[in-house]
Formats: C-alpha cells, sequence, structure tokens
C-alpha cells in the first residue's frame, strides 16, 4: 500500500464544535515549535493566563489551559475537589451532565442528581430543594450551555444558591465560553472548565480552567492524595506559577498554544462584551431563518445556548440521510442529537468565526436544497 500527505477537504464545520478557525490562527500553529521551558514559551504562558483572566472575567491567579480536551478538564477539576465519600450535588439535564455523574463515581464520590427534562434549563427550586435534604454536600456541579441539547442554565442563580448551603461550586463553560455572558469572580464560580475548539474559535485540543483561592484552599486541605498526578493542580501550579523558574510537567503542545494564543487576541481585539453580544443577535438571525424553512427550534425561547442551536427534525425526514447529504453536497457538517434526543434534533453550531451572517446563508440555503 502507497501512502501520500493527508488533505483533508475543506468543511463548513456548523455542528456542536470544532468549529472552522480564523486563518490568523491556523497561520500562527504552524510557526517553529519551541521547548515547554524556553523562555519565549514562558512568556507565551503568562500572555495565556492573562488572555483568558479576560476571557473569564477573573483575576484568579490560578487560570492557564490543560493539554487535553474538555473532557479532561471536567475530570481534572472534579478529581482535585473531590475526595471518596464526599457529597456531590450535580444538575443533568444531559449528556454531559450525566458524564459528570460518571466522573464523581468513578473517583470515589456519592452523587445526588438534580434531574432536568432534556432540553430545558435547570429549575433553580430543584437544586434548592435538593440541597435542603443534603445539607452535608460539599459540592454543587452544573453545565451552563448543555451541549447535547442546546439549553442555556442560568448559573449564576445556581451559584448563588449552592454558596448559601456552603457549597463549593463548579461549572461547565465548554460551550459557552467566549460566546455567551459568563462572569467567573462576579457569580463566585470556584472552579471553571471550558474548550479551545467552540467560542474560543481555535482548534480542539486544549482545555482553559480557572480555579478560585477558595477552591485551591480546599484541594490544599484534602485528608486523601489526588487520585491523578497528570491532573494534581499541585503540581500544575508549579508549571504554570512558578515565574521564571517552572517546575517541569508535560511537554506542552507549543504550536496548539500559539493557535490559542492567537485565537484569544482575536477575541480581545473585538471585546468580549461585542463577541457576546455578535452570537446573540446572530442566533436570533439563525432562527428566524429556520422557521422560514419549517424546522423549528427544540429549547424554548430565553433558555436557549445563542451559538448552538437545536432544532426539532420534522416528520418522516431520514435525519442522518439529510446530515451525509449536507456534508457530500454542501461539505456542510451539523450535529446530531445524543442520548435521549438521538433522531430527534439537529444541532446547528454558529460559534466563535463561523458566528456571521454568511455562514447563516450557506446553511440555510444547504438545508433548503436537501430538505
Amino acid at each position: 500500500m502507497s501512502y501520500k500527505s493527508f488533505k483533508p477537504e475543506n468543511r463548513f464545520l456548523m455542528g456542536p464544535g470544532p468549529s472552522n478557525v480564523n486563518p490568523k490562527v491556523l497561520e500562527a500553529m504552524s510557526k517553529l515549535p519551541l521547548g515547554h521551558l524556553d523562555p519565549q514559551f514562558i512568556e507565551l504562558m503568562n500572555d495565556l493566563k492573562s488572555l483568558l483572566k479576560y476571557t473569564f472575567k477573573t483575576e484568579n491567579e490560578n487560570t492557564f489551559v490543560l493539554s487535553g480536551p474538555g473532557s479532561l478538564g471536567m475530570e481534572m477539576c472534579l478529581v482535585n475537589l473531590i475526595e471518596p465519600g464526599d457529597k456531590v450535588i450535580v444538575c443533568v439535564g444531559g449528556y454531559f451532565g450525566n458524564r459528570m455523574v460518571q466522573i464523581v463515581e468513578k473517583i470515589g464520590g456519592q452523587a445526588v442528581v438534580v434531574k432536568e427534562k432534556w432540553g430545558r434549563a435547570i429549575e433553580p427550586q430543584k437544586l434548592e430543594d435538593v440541597l435542603n435534604v443534603n445539607p452535608d454536600t460539599k459540592i454543587a456541579v452544573f453545565v451552563h450551555a448543555e451541549t447535547s441539547t442546546g439549553a442555556l442554565s442560568n448559573i449564576k442563580q445556581l451559584s448563588g444558591i449552592a454558596h448559601r448551603k456552603s457549597c463549593i461550586v463548579l461549572a461547565d463553560v465548554v460551550t459557552s465560553l467566549g460566546a455567551v455572558d459568563i462572569y467567573v469572580d462576579e457569580w463566585n464560580l470556584d472552579a471553571v472548565y471550558s474548550c479551545s475548539q467552540k467560542g474560543l474559535a481555535c482548534t480542539a485540543g486544549m482545555s482553559p480552567v480557572t480555579f478560585s483561592e477558595r477552591a485551591v484552599a480546599s484541594i490544599k486541605n484534602r485528608k486523601t492524595p489526588i487520585k491523578s498526578w497528570f491532573n494534581d493542580l499541585n503540581l500544575l501550579q508549579g508549571y504554570w506559577n512558578g515565574g521564571a523558574k517552572r517546575i517541569y510537567h508535560h511537554t506542552a503542545p507549543s504550536n496548539q498554544y500559539y493557535g490559542l494564543h492567537e485565537a484569544l487576541l482575536i477575541l480581545k481585539e473585538e471585546g468580549i462584551e461585542n463577541a457576546w453580544r455578535r452570537h446573540k443577535e446572530n442566533s436570533a438571525k439563525m432562527i428566524s431563518r429556520l422557521k422560514q424553512i419549517g424546522l423549528e427550534p427544540f429549547v424554548p425561547e430565553g433558555e436557549r445556548i445563542p451559538n448552538l442551536i437545536t432544532v426539532k427534525i420534522p416528520d418522516g425526514i431520514d435525519e442522518a440521510k439529510v446530515r451525509s447529504e449536507l456534508l457530500n453536497k454542501h461539505n456542510l457538517e451539523i450535529g446530531a442529537g445524543l442520548g435521549e434526543l438521538a433522531g430527534k434534533i439537529w444541532r446547528i453550531g454558529l460559534m466563535g468565526y463561523n458566528s456571521n451572517e454568511k455562514m447563516i446563508d450557506y446553511c440555510i440555503n444547504a438545508l433548503k436544497d436537501v430538505l
């Protein structure tokens, strides 16, 4: 068998992520690699910390990037905060809330589930009710933007309820960071994780995280060792917070970090509030156009993720065939439903670099042709 260099076809990535990226990001990723302790690379790491603080709306010193996808951020936060036997309330309204439960149980935590209907925001009163009957809860966990359903929860309110019960708060902002309002400090979010390939408009494989002093103190005062070497916050602090003298932790992927740095610079130049506004305005335009061709939103108004729109699949439509034809005829990728919603919805992303009228037009015209 003969082999040749791989050359992917150009795709319009309008699913739940990854999304297309600015050519400037791809150009940045093509620069010469650096060693993970090179003084130039340390300077880049410092810039990344500063840019992420801006993006997260936080002053947390423990704000940095994990060399892995958003799921690594999820596991890293949970494995650092949870000790065996700790009671953890997990708000579950979709596929990724369920994944949190699995990780909590794998590392010996006691998961108590606040169950919400898939496609709806978490009802704050449900969290309060469960906390009232579980006063010994240590941690409250929830997803801001549930990627599997398109539902956006009010994590400011959820955080307030959890803190009144003296819980540490962990928030998943994988799909919302860079595209939806998030104020880590103002909303008292103690541990937060995200990804690089959605609202931040970069390639996949990096997970920004941030930890409050309250979360760090809890981790430092653990009675049992953290059940992971790679994810141990104490070790990562030596690499990210060590000033000029960094302690080797792992070989960081320099070229991926170049790309994230460029993506965050682009976001900073636009202004985070302007980016939030752009995603919201384009979401309204997309929903209006989808309704014109007979596609109805799955999530009620007021609870929708602006950068990830889920629509009901019309009766009699072979949803897999539609997605296949969109890809083969128009090089357009949209997402299928997951879990309970498999075969019932499509997930259409308008994320980062893709959140513009040109992409809306392209998607609507392709859907009209295929449907």
